[in-house]
C-alpha cells in the first residue's frame, strides 16, 4: 500500500504524560533520535500532559519552545491515561499515528518495524510483548488472566499481551474519533473497528525511572472498563447466579420436607437458615452491583460532558513566535 502519494508522509507520535519529570528528558531524546533517522517522513510529536503535579509540564514547554515538531496539550486536571491518549489521537494530523507511553518500556526504535508493516498494507500494527522485563509474577499472572477472561466475555477478540503501543493508519484514527463513549478502552476499541491488523512481537523493557501510574486499584478499574465496555455477559452471569441460588434454595426446601415427612425430624438450629439468607443476599448484591455499573455508564453518557478540558496548548506558532496555535479539540476551537 502506498500512502500519501506525491507528498511527504506525516507521522504523528502521541505520548501521554503524567508526573514523568524523572524520565521525560530521556524519552524526548530517544524520540528525537528515532525521527531524525527517518528519511522520507515528517514527524509531529504530541505530548499530552494529563494534569501532572510535578515539573513535567515545564519540561514539555521547553521542548515545544525549542522544537517546531513538538506540540503539548495540557489538561486542566488529571482525566486519566486513556483520555490523554484520546486527546492526542483527536489533535493528530498524521497519515499514521503512533501511541507510545513516556516510561520507555516500549522502545521507540520498534516504530521503524511498525512503519514497514504499515507500508506493506496493514492498517494497525500493534506491539505484542514477547518478554516483559521487570514486572512481578503477580502482574504477569493477573494480566494474562484478565485477557483470557476478557476474550471469553467479549464478542470482539482482543490480542493477548498487548498495550496501547501501536501504529494506526488515518482510516483507523477517523473511526476512533467517531466513537464518543466516556469509558475508554483504546486497545479494545481498535480491535472493534476492524481493518487489517497485525501483531509485531517485541521485548518490553523495564520502566526507565519513576513509578507505575497503574497501581492495583487503577488496574482493577481499567479491567472493569475493558469488560463492561465490550460485553453484556456480566448481566447474563447475574441471571445465572440468581437461578443457581433459587435452585439451591429449592433443594433446601425439598430436603427439609423430606426430613419432616420420612423421619418426622425438623432441621435443627439456625445455621442452615443463616447460610441460606447470607448466600441469597450476597448473590442479590452482586447482581445489583453489576446492573449498577451498567446504569452508571448510561448516566455518564447521558450527561454528555466533554471528555476532557484543555487548559493550554504549547507550540511554536507558524510565524515562529512562541505561543499557542489554535486547532480543534472535542469539536471546538481552542
Amino acid at each position: 500500500m502506498v500512502h500519501n502519494q506525491g507528498t511527504r508522509t506525516l507521522l504523528s507520535i502521541v505520548v501521554p504524560c503524567y508526573n514523568e519529570q524523572e524520565v521525560i528528558d530521556v524519552t524526548y531524546d530517544r524520540l528525537q533520535q528515532f525521527y531524525r533517522s527517518l528519511k522520507a517522513m515528517d514527524v509531529e510529536l504530541i505530548f499530552v500532559d494529563d494534569g501532572s503535579s510535578d515539573n513535567t509540564k515545564q519540561h514539555l514547554r521547553r521542548f515545544a519552545e525549542a522544537d517546531s515538531r513538538v506540540r503539548v496539550v495540557c489538561f486542566a486536571r488529571n482525566f486519566g491515561h486513556q483520555v490523554a491518549v484520546t486527546a492526542g489521537i483527536e489533535v493528530s494530523k498524521g497519515d499514521a499515528v503512533i501511541l507510545i507511553d513516556a516510561d520507555l518500556q516500549d522502545p521507540p526504535e520498534v516504530i521503524h518495524e511498525m512503519i514497514v508493516k504499515w507500508q506493506e498494507g496493514f492498517d494497525v500494527v500493534y506491539g505484542q510483548r514477547a518478554e516483559r522485563r521487570g514486572e512481578s509474577i503477580f502482574k504477569l499472572t493477573t494480566a494474562r488472566a484478565f485477557y483470557k477472561l476478557l476474550n471469553k466475555l467479549s464478542d470482539v477478540p482482543i490480542p493477548m499481551d498487548t498495550g496501547d503501543f501501536r501504529l494506526m493508519g488515518r482510516n483507523v484514527v477517523e473511526a476512533l474519533k467517531s466513537m464518543p463513549e466516556k469509558d475508554r478502552f483504546i486497545r479494545g476499541m481498535v480491535s472493534w473497528v476492524g481493518f487489517k491488523q497485525i501483531a509485531l512481537p517485541y521485548n518490553r523493557e523495564e520502566r526507565y525511572a519513576g513509578e507505575s501510574k497503574y497501581p492495583l486499584k487503577k488496574m482493577l478499574r481499567f479491567a472493569t472498563d475493558g469488560i463492561l465496555s465490550f460485553s453484556t455477559k456480566p448481566l447474563q452471569l447475574s441471571i445465572g447466579l440468581g437461578m443457581t441460588s433459587a435452585t439451591l434454595a429449592l433443594a433446601g426446601i425439598f430436603y427439609a420436607l423430606s426430613l419432616r415427612l420420612f423421619t418426622n425430624t425438623w432441621v435443627e438450629g439456625w445455621t442452615a437458615l443463616i447460610i441460606a439468607i447470607l448466600f441469597i443476599g450476597g448473590v442479590q448484591l452482586v447482581c445489583i452491583g453489576i446492573l449498577g455499573e451498567y446504569i452508571g455508564r448510561i448516566y455518564n453518557e447521558s450527561k454528555d460532558r466533554p471528555l476532557y478540558i484543555v487548559s493550554e496548548i504549547i507550540e511554536i506558532s507558524p510565524d515562529k513566535q512562541k505561543g499557542s496555535h489554535k486547532f480543534e479539540v472535542n469539536g471546538e476551537k481552542v
